[in-house]
């Protein structure tokens, strides 16, 4: 379609990508997806820690592997209340991003050591990962690498 067929205030769809600003160097498209660095996110699996005989402190560990676009491997572990704090931060330091920033499975006093509980938490906690280390307004922040190195 020719720019000159297009209905002033239309939405149209723009390919930033390969759109080149002044002097031959892209202004949006590249730069910005440079930030992504993640190809992929999988929270793996848990390990429950004990905190004593009657359970009481004990909590689970989410095993996670995120696969780089050059191919290499990072893992890491991190509690539920490591995603929480994560979240809270994003928001506070991207308030414009609020919406882009997924909720996090619920809590449990009952079922929180269940199988079936566990299960569809690490589903949410790896929607919540890809939603993040996949969004370029995210994947370089400090808050985020500050989560993943720490």
């Amino acid at each position: 379609m020719s720019s000159e067929s297009v209905v002033p205030g239309a939405i149209t769809l723009q390919d930033n990508e390969y759109d080149d600003g002044p002097g031959g160097a892209n202004v949006y498209g590249r730069d910005r997806n440079r930030a992504c660095w993640a190809k992929s996110v999988q929270v793996r699996d848990y390990v429950l820690v004990n905190g004593s005989t009657t359970n009481i402190g004990a909590f689970a560990v989410w095993n996670i592997k995120v696969e780089t676009l050059n191919g290499s491997h990072m893992y890491i572990r991190k509690r539920y209340s490591e995603f929480d704090d994560l979240r809270r931060r994003l928001i506070m330091t991207f308030p414009n991003f609020e919406a882009a920033v997924p909720g996090l499975p619920p809590k449990s006093v009952i079922s929180k050591f269940r199988p079936k509980f566990l299960e569809k938490r690490r589903a949410g906690l790896q929607y919540f990962l890809n939603c993040i280390l996949l969004n370029p307004e995210f994947s370089g922040s400090p808050v985020l690498k500050e989560f993943l190195f720490s």
